[in-house]
């Protein structure tokens, strides 16, 4: 009975410990990089197609899971920052209307991001914002 009382009195001691370290943990969400970047979207009219990438810009190298990182980076740098502003690729398009929507939330460069546009295709969205939404 002795050794059953000490045993439970240090599981006791024990958790008593953990506890006040698992109470100040910061949250796993709470890191000041999780909260950097961007996500992208694109998808079509119907949403029979949704694809998305991350891009963190502030990242040295930029990173993500956008397989343009550093591409991305550069074409919204040249923007300012902008998604309106992104300069793209001239290219000949077809006229063919087939709608894309993109759209881009978080942080870039420590700036708030909620943007969203439908583009006419596929190829007037890449020839309007380069290699951010090529993903």
């Amino acid at each position: 009975m002795r050794t059953a009382t000490t045993a439970a009195a240090a599981l006791m001691i024990g958790f008593a410990l953990a506890a006040p370290a698992q109470a100040t943990a910061e949250p796993p969400h709470a890191h000041p990089r999780s909260a950097q970047g961007l996500f992208l979207s694109a998808s079509d009219a119907a949403a029979s197609w949704v694809k998305g990438a991350t891009l963190n810009c502030a990242s040295a190298p930029p990173d993500g899971s956008h397989p343009h990182t550093k591409a991305a980076c550069a074409d919204l740098a040249a923007a300012g920052g902008r998604f309106d502003g992104l300069l793209g690729e001239r290219r000949m398009c077809h006229k063919k209307y087939d709608p894309v929507t993109v759209s881009a939330s978080g942080t870039y460069l420590g700036n708030p991001v909620s943007w969203r546009k439908t583009y006419p295709n596929v190829c007037v969205l890449e020839s309007k914002t380069g290699s951010v939404f090529r993903f």
